[in-house]
Formats: structure tokens, C-alpha cells, sequence
């Protein structure tokens, strides 16, 4: 009878092994299945330095169609990055342009394969016709240039978000990565530009936004706001750039949406802390050399260096990060932000570039994710946020008619 027992127990274990979905496999139908969004692709600031036909298998990069297609990347939008010194010589307005002019060049080259929407309903159509979509992100309101009249202009071009300011605060708000804080927040012109966001669709952006400014936004917001590219700071808690506890529940109460950014730094405390280590040994190579941070030598320098002791974060610590803001806020208020092909080299193992979303998938999975969660964090959540975006600006126009 024991031997009867143990020949039952084995056959329905192997059924049981049998019956268990592959999870990988699973996880690529999900991502073929659903609307994928990333808010947070630097292609045009990679081609405006080292042009590349990325409708084509590319050797460098993080993103090109095949690669995208195998990642069942379809809604990635295109970040229109100026550059913090843009603003202090006066061409960040047509710098931006000339980024937009480029992926409107890429879709002319292969309209089979790119579009660029201006409403959810054009992305939708454009991604159920086979294309992938490119909508349009910008990141530093420099362009802004202080006059509202150019919101209006890269919004008629398709800029469907704004990041107020990046690495130095500008004229609009002040930025987590500079100690100069002149606004104690935004300006007073930052503060009409939320509003005007707000009136005519255009979704506002906190990420690399102070602290102060970020308290700002949600006061004077009158629709949700996403945070293109962030992380959280629970994990690393010196990081302004990331978003702290209180500030994503802020968020969500706002019903807006945190986009996972898949930086080794942003995810690690310990990809930091050997980020700045490299870096203090970089400073003392120098010194000890009277060598500038362009010398050959200090290049090969920190590229040893960077080689031997850098630490990655990997999978797990970057589903900790989605873990965390579930478990804060919900599924309602997560979603990806990868920064793709503007993070450097220092992207998590199994999150290299955009074929790769399946691993992301398969790990929410594992960690007891349902597919409808799924289906919310690859864009459901976004596109609730710029729905709500598009209805306000709509009723705005309404009233402003009837007015007339």
C-alpha cells in the first residue's frame, strides 16, 4: 500500500510540475498581449550624439525596433532632454526642436513602423494598426524659454509631458541635484506654467523637481501629475531625486502615477555608494597627477575603476521598488519610467534594454502580481492619468467657448 501511495504522490507532483505555466513564457504574452509604456526614452538625445538608424537592429543603445518588438515595447515615449547649459545660452528652445525634427525624420524614414500620437486615442489606433507609438516627452522646461506661447507650441508638436527643470534649477523651478534653490520651489512663472499645463492637457512631470517645488506642483494642480523617471527614496534615503514616502502618497491622493526609473543608482544604495567611491578616487587620481577629469589618463583611470568595483542592482532590487509603492499606495499608482539609453552602462542585470521588459513581467509575477495589476503598471495607470489630462483641458475649452 506504501508503494501504491508513493507511485500516486509522485504522479501528481509531475502533473502538478507539468500544470505550472512557464513564467517566462507567460510573461511574453503579457507583454505582446497589453499596451506597453515606458514614459522614459532618451533615443533623441542618443541619435542627436551618435546618429543611428534605430528602425534597425543597432549595435549600441538600449533601443531599436527589433529589440523593441521582442520586448513587446509599443507606447515608448520619446524623451526630448535638453541640457542644462541650453537654458544658460539661449538655445534650449530650438535645440528642442531640432530633437522633435528628428523623431519626426525617424517615423518619415519608416512609417511602417513609427507614429507619433497626440491624443490616447491616436496611440491606441496607432499601436492597433501594428506601428510602435513615440509620444512625445519633455524633459527640462527650458524650451519653455519663459513664455507661454512656446507651450503652446511643443504641445501642437505632440509634447504630451514636461519635466520642469533636470540637473540645475531653471527659470521654472528649482532641482533636486542643485544646491542653489533661488525659488524656494517653482517661480512665479513655474507656477503659471503648472496652471497653463493644466488648461491646455499637457501633463506636468515632478521628476528631478525639489522637494519644495514637488509640495507646490500638488497644491496648484488641478489634475494628476506623473513622475516620468523616480524611484524610492525608502531605498536610497540621501536621494532627493527619488521620491520620498509622504510625497507618493501625495501622488496617488492626487491619483497620479510613479514611473519606476531602472538606474543602478536610483534602485541601490550600494550601486550609490561604489558610484561614489569611484568617484572620490577619480578626484585624488587627479590631483595626485594634476590631470583634468578629459585626460585620456583619467578616462582609462575611472574605466578601470568603474570595471572592478561598480556595483549593478539587479531584478530583485528593482521589483523591491515596485514592491514598496504597492504596498504604500497600490497598483493604481506604479508604472515604468526605464530611462533607457540615458542611464549610461549602469542599468540592473536582466534589465539591459528594451527587449528585456519580459523579465520585469515575469518578476512581478513571481512576486504575486495578478494580470490585471500587470496590465495597469505597462500603462492602464498612465493612460488613466493623461485621459484625465485630455477631460480637463477639454471642459476648459468648453467653458472658455461658452464664455465667449
Amino acid at each position: 500500500m506504501k508503494k501504491i501511495a508513493l507511485a500516486v504522490a509522485l504522479v501528481i507532483s509531475a502533473c502538478g510540475q507539468d500544470a505550472e505555466p512557464d513564467q517566462q513564457a507567460l510573461a511574453m504574452q503579457l507583454a505582446k498581449k497589453y499596451l506597453l509604456v515606458d514614459t522614459h526614452i532618451d533615443v533623441p538625445y542618443r541619435l542627436a550624439e551618435q546618429p543611428a538608424d534605430v528602425g534597425s537592429a543597432t549595435a549600441d543603445g538600449d533601443f531599436d525596433f527589433p529589440r523593441a518588438l521582442q520586448g513587446g515595447l509599443n507606447a515608448p515615449f520619446m524623451s526630448i532632454y535638453i541640457p542644462a547649459e541650453k537654458e544658460a545660452d539661449g538655445s534650449a528652445r530650438a535645440y528642442a526642436d531640432t530633437l522633435i525634427d528628428q523623431v519626426e525624420a525617424l517615423v518619415a524614414e519608416h512609417p511602417d513602423k513609427f507614429a507619433i500620437p497626440k491624443t490616447v486615442t491616436e496611440m491606441e489606433r496607432q499601436v492597433a494598426s501594428g506601428h510602435i507609438s513615440l509620444p512625445l516627452g519633455m524633459e527640462n522646461g527650458a524650451a519653455i524659454a519663459g513664455d507661454l506661447h512656446n507651450l503652446v507650441h511643443f504641445a501642437e508638436r505632440g509634447v504630451r509631458y514636461i519635466t520642469l527643470t533636470h540637473s540645475l534649477s531653471n527659470h521654472i523651478s528649482d532641482s533636486s541635484y542643485d544646491e542653489q534653490r533661488q525659488w524656494h520651489g517653482l517661480s512665479e512663472f513655474g507656477k503659471q506654467l503648472v496652471a497653463e499645463m493644466n488648461r491646455i492637457g499637457v501633463m506636468v512631470d515632478v521628476s528631478h523637481i525639489s522637494d519644495e517645488a514637488f509640495w507646490q506642483v500638488m497644491e496648484i494642480s488641478q489634475v494628476p501629475v506623473i513622475a516620468s523617471h523616480s524611484s524610492a527614496r525608502h531605498f536610497t534615503p540621501d536621494f532627493e531625486r527619488n521620491m520620498s514616502d509622504e510625497m507618493i502618497r501625495a501622488l496617488a491622493e492626487n491619483d497620479g502615477v510613479i514611473m519606476i526609473n531602472f538606474g543602478s543608482t536610483f534602485i541601490s544604495e550600494a550601486s550609490r555608494a561604489s558610484r561614489q567611491a569611484i568617484k572620490d578616487a577619480s578626484a585624488a587620481y587627479m590631483r595626485e597627477h594634476n590631470l583634468d577629469e578629459e585626460s585620456e589618463a583619467v578616462r582609462q583611470f575611472v574605466a578601470k575603476l568603474t570595471e572592478e568595483r561598480f556595483v549593478y542592482a539587479d531584478l530583485d532590487d528593482v521589483l523591491d521598488h515596485f514592491d514598496h509603492v504597492r504596498a504604500l499606495v497600490g497598483v493604481d499608482h506604479i508604472g515604468i519610467g526605464s530611462d533607457f539609453d540615458g542611464v549610461g552602462d549602469s542599468l540592473p542585470t536582466g534589465l539591459k534594454d528594451v527587449s528585456q521588459y519580459p523579465n520585469l513581467i515575469r518578476g512581478l509575477l513571481e512576486r504575486g502580481y495578478s494580470e490585471a495589476d500587470i496590465e495597469k503598471i505597462l500603462g492602464g495607470n498612465l493612460l488613466r492619468v493623461w485621459r484625465a489630462n485630455e477631460a480637463y483641458a477639454a471642459a476648459q475649452a468648453e467653458t472658455a467657448s461658452a464664455q465667449r
